[in-house]
């Protein structure tokens, strides 16, 4: 597709679209949807798939200061940044309007503080822990803090926010329901101290398919994993596969870097973990683990060569790992490798690395290597 790199991201457009409008057709029409790019977008890379979606959502959501930069150089679309924020980053952030989380008393605090010195005022998206055991103010001190937050002149208080805790491992949905019952008495006690038109949002992907669908739980939505066309886990496919369909973004593309003959009994790569039984045809590819390919992948993981898998043998190396091509005629240097994708009518998705890796598919395109160049299609 595209003959300028050796290795490469290839992002659908057209994908990336059709999946927030499955997603919007869920949702009731006037749900906020927050798309979360994250970690690069989820390894998609940021800047690309803000400016391809800007016009179909209502904000951003990233982890950090330096990611909200990132995505305000190619979108005016509000930013909410939701991890913590420290007294640098809380001037950057008043620079380019973002929208920062609130951890706890101590967070608001030096936010307000740092504010009033710039003579500013900054929107505050609370965290609330309601069952999480991570950021966030507890339950029980919320009309503390609410007191509190009354007195500081340079926050307004925009939105009130959770996380679900236990909703994609398990069909049990026991403890988030109890989070949404703590949240949601959470929620009231703000409304009816003062702030009745808070933003309010706890759902993720999963909380959508879960929570949402046409009930508007919540002011907000924050479309993560779904965007990028992949499930958040296993029974959510198989629940809701026959209401929406997802198309798959990504495809990681390289190519053969050399073909050669290996004799019988020769070692291939680090350590010497694998020996050819008898002469082997190899095709060596040059991507490895400071590309994101995991090491676990190791004598375990395929690549696509000519619509045919083959298989990796040996070690996978920093920059280089080897497959055996012996099955697939013809194959030749700079012939197009599928490391993950389609290729043909043959693909590899992010849950068959996940499967081999023994993680989940957002670790699997999210440690893919910022590096390598992001070519929108």
């Amino acid at each position: 597709m595209n003959n300028n790199f050796l290795s490469y991201i290839e992002i659908s457009k057209d994908s990336l679209i059709h999946n927030i409008n499955q997603f919007k057709s869920l949702l009731k029409i006037d749900t906020k949807i927050a798309l979360v790019i994250k970690a690069n977008a989820y390894g998609h890379g940021d800047r690309e798939v803000a400016k391809i979606v800007s016009s179909y959502i209502n904000y951003f959501q990233v982890d950090s200061i330096e990611e909200a930069e990132r995505v305000r150089s190619v979108s005016k679309k509000p930013v909410l940044i939701f991890g913590y924020t420290n007294e640098y980053g809380i001037r950057r952030a008043i620079k380019i309007n973002a929208i920062i989380s609130g951890f706890d008393l101590v967070h608001l605090l030096k936010i307000n503080f740092i504010a009033g010195n710039l003579n500013k005022k900054i929107k505050v998206h609370l965290a609330l822990d309601s069952y999480l055991g991570r950021e966030g103010i507890m339950p029980s001190s919320v009309e503390n803090v609410i007191k509190e937050i009354k007195n500081m002149k340079n926050i307004i208080l925009d939105g009130v926010y959770s996380h679900f805790a236990n909703i994609e491992d398990t069909m049990n949905r026991t403890h988030s329901e109890r989070q949404i019952e703590t949240y949601h008495k959470c929620i009231e006690i703000f409304k009816n101290n003062g702030f009745p038109d808070i933003i309010t949002h706890i759902s993720a992907t999963s909380g959508i398919l879960a929570y949402e669908i046409g009930k508007n739980l919540h002011d907000m939505v924050r479309l993560g994993i779904g965007l990028y066309g992949m499930w958040p886990s296993e029974h959510f496919e198989y629940l809701n596969r026959k209401k929406i369909i997802l198309k798959p973004v990504l495809r990681w593309i390289t190519h053969v870097a050399q073909v050669k003959v290996i004799p019988a009994n020769y070692p291939i790569g680090y350590g010497l973990t694998y020996i050819t039984k008898k002469s082997t045809k190899i095709a060596v590819i040059p991507q490895g683990y400071s590309d994101g390919l995991t090491r676990s992948m190791s004598n375990n993981g395929e690549f696509i060569i000519k619509g045919k898998k083959a298989k990796i043998i040996g070690r996978v190396a920093m920059n280089m790992v080897v497959v055996d091509v012996s099955h697939i005629k013809n194959v030749m240097q700079d012939d197009e490798v599928v490391i993950l994708g389609m290729q043909g009518k043959t693909k590899i998705t992010a849950e068959d690395l996940s499967l081999r890796s023994n993680t989940i598919n957002y670790e699997v395109t999210t440690r893919i290597s910022s590096l390598l160049p992001r070519v929108i299609v």
